[in-house]
This record gives C-alpha cells, structure tokens and sequence, in this order.
C-alpha cells in the first residue's frame, strides 16, 4: 500500500508522456512545422525567462541601494537625536546650577 502513490505518480507521468508524444505524431500539421512552432515558442519563452531575470537583479540591486541609503537615514537620524538629548542634558544642567545662585 505504501508504494500506491509512487507507482500512481509514475504510471500518470509516464501515461502523459507517452499520450504527448502520440498526439504530436498524430497531430494534422506536418513534424517540421509542429517542431518549429515548439522551437519559436520556447525561444520566446527563453527570451521572456532572460528578461525577466534581469529585470528581477535590475529591481534587487535598486532596492539593495534604497536599504543602503535609509540605513544611513536612520543612523544619522540616531545620531542627531543622541546630540539633541546631550544638548538638552547642559541646558537642563545650566538651568538648575542658575536656579541654585
């Protein structure tokens, strides 16, 4: 019984197989024009994978440069804040030395 799905799995890929290869061999329009058809589609298909492959890597690397950048955003933001919380620090220390005089 545990061999069921296995054997099913194999018997329909191999059922599909065969039943494409006897269909392109029956098929109404010559082997040469059916091959060709298959050829120029998958070429188009290729060309299509290629572009949008790169098109992926073009939009990887736009948003690998956005990341960089609002990294650098956010610790100079950290940055500044540090500053003010420093300078607000000396303001509130000179104010409680002056209240004391």
């Amino acid at each position: 019984m545990s061999n069921f799905p296995k054997g099913f799995i194999l018997g329909l890929l191999s059922g599909s197989l065969v039943g494409s290869f006897m269909a392109l061999l029956y098929a109404p329009d010559k082997g040469a024009n059916t091959r060709d058809r298959i050829s120029y589609r998958l070429n188009n298909y290729m060309d299509e994978l290629s572009n949008l492959i790169d098109r992926l890597q073009y939009e990887k690397s736009i948003v690998s440069d956005a990341k960089k950048e609002g990294d650098l955003v956010v610790e100079e933001a950290q940055k500044r804040a540090e500053d003010l919380i420093s300078e607000a620090e000396k303001l509130l220390e000179n104010i409680g030395d002056s209240k004391k005089k």
